[in-house]
């Protein structure tokens, strides 16, 4: 299935814990796949800054994204965040995107 919809999630840990956020994404319970149109997520982070994350998902369309982010589901999933993470509050985003092409 081709995305209609992205969305772009940036946040900056700010206080040591990049290694520890890592690996939360890595071993997360993928409670996300489950969303009606849902299609796919990637995380990354830039080389250059390691304490940066970029967190992709790729949608059917704007409407499943929003009623995701509305969902317990969604909260739900908040709960495998490292307890005592701090964020960057400044280096907090996301963005929305229409999906062009691969």
């Amino acid at each position: 299935m081709q995305p209609a919809y992205v969305s772009i999630s940036r946040f900056r840990v700010a206080n040591g814990m990049e290694s520890e956020v890592a690996e939360a994404f890595r071993e997360r319970p993928h409670k996300v796949e489950s969303a009606p149109g849902f299609i796919r997520m990637d995380v990354l982070s830039p080389s250059e800054d390691a304490a940066e994350f970029w967190l992709v998902t790729y949608w059917a369309d704007e409407e499943s994204f929003r009623v995701w982010h509305r969902s317990h589901e969604y909260r739900d999933s908040h709960a495998y965040i490292p307890k005592g993470l701090k964020l960057d509050a400044a280096a907090t985003q996301l963005r929305s995107f229409r999906y062009v092409a691969s």
